[in-house]
């Protein structure tokens, strides 16, 4: 007791929700400290980082030919070793304390049912990064104590977390993952089929922050009051022979919400998915407790009513949704003794239930 309290005074226990999108940090202690985008700019050159986050964020769509703009994450996991390692450790830097001489300890939510290969990458992009110990922690499980479901009860509670580039569904039961499915399809897909129908329908060629700007603004999986019905978009319209001219023009929110049907179809086929897959007693539970919605893409306006409509389960989407998978992580840090004294490879639903 007496090393753990000296070595958590030199160092930091840190929880980080490493998303497609959005990275989020949580320190013991201290709470959430971060809050930034998951992109890193590089001079295309040198190889050499020129912004990480917010900053490199900016840049997107408006970047000059020596500057690239890399998403290191996609579908939730890993895609560019490198550029990841650069990334995690300038938030882990720019969160760790001023005195804090130690290397930290870190745990990080990772998709459901992720490889051995993704697994490995994440935890030696971590090391690279600066971290002392790594654990990983599977996101619906991270999810669900983050909204203060009663994860650790045997009784069974579902989370639906809808990420970036993931959708997490889950049924837990006494601290552990039961039934679950996770679905390459989240924030991401939604912005992408916005950037389909602009193409399509309206010869538009649009970037992502454009799209995800519709998307905030009309877009909707369910007819809902007082909502803006429609907004001006502007990008290159690509007319015969191959030439292009920038263009505004007026869209609806009802196209939008037809464009967004595809994937909001693959998420409720996973809800349906991971339920018809639920045991008769789970099922009953659920009655009662019904669907909890979390993550970014829960903020789609009429997603929790189109759930509820498909499945007959009362849904609710989380207070402060965007932040259920990292307050899940600062929980699971308030017990650093259990976390980090078990096997790098054990089971951190067990080390919940203690």
């Amino acid at each position: 007791m007496l090393l753990s309290k000296f070595t958590s005074f030199f160092s930091d226990d840190i929880g980080i929700d490493l998303g497609t999108m959005n990275t989020l940090v949580h320190v013991a202690g201290r709470g959430i400290v971060l809050e930034e985008p998951s992109v890193v700019a590089l001079n295309k050159d040198t190889g050499k980082v020129i912004a990480v986050g917010t900053q490199a964020k900016e840049m997107l769509g408006r970047n000059p030919g020596n500057i690239l703009t890399v998403r290191p994450m996609k579908d939730g996991v890993i895609a560019n070793a490198e550029v990841a390692d650069e990334m995690l450790r300038y938030f882990i830097n720019k969160s760790r304390g001023h005195y804090k001489v130690m290397q930290p300890r870190v745990i990080i939510a990772v998709p459901y049912g992720i490889n051995e290969v993704e697994t490995r990458a994440v935890q030696d992009s971590a090391k690279k990064a600066g971290a002392r110990e790594v654990r990983l922690v599977e996101e619906p499980l991270a999810s669900a104590i983050g909204v203060k479901l009663p994860v650790a009860e045997p009784t069974g509670s579902m989370i639906v977390d809808i990420g970036g580039g993931t959708s997490e569904v889950a049924i837990i039961s006494l601290s552990n993952i039961v039934e679950a499915e996770s679905v390459k399809c989240g924030g991401d897909a939604m912005d992408d089929a916005i950037k389909d129908h602009m193409m399509k329908v309206h010869s538009l060629l649009i970037g992502e922050r454009t799209a995800e700007d519709i998307k905030k603004k009309i877009g909707s999986a369910y007819k809902v009051d007082n909502m803006q019905e429609e907004m001006e978009v502007s990008g290159r319209e690509l007319g015969q022979h191959g030439n292009s001219l920038p263009r505004t023009m007026t869209i609806t929110a009802d196209e939008i919400r037809k464009a967004l049907d595809v994937p909001v179809n693959q998420i409720i086929a996973a809800v349906r998915r991971t339920l018809d897959k639920c045991k008769p007693e789970l099922a009953g539970d659920l009655i009662n407790n019904g669907i909890r919605l979390a993550g970014g893409g829960s903020l789609l306006p009429g997603l929790d009513r189109r759930i509820q409509d498909q499945t007959g389960l009362m849904t609710i989407v989380a207070d402060t949704p965007l932040h259920a998978v990292v307050n899940g992580l600062g929980e699971l840090l308030k017990m650093p003794n259990v976390l980090f004294g078990q096997p790098q490879n054990a089971s951190i639903g067990n080390a919940y239930k203690r």
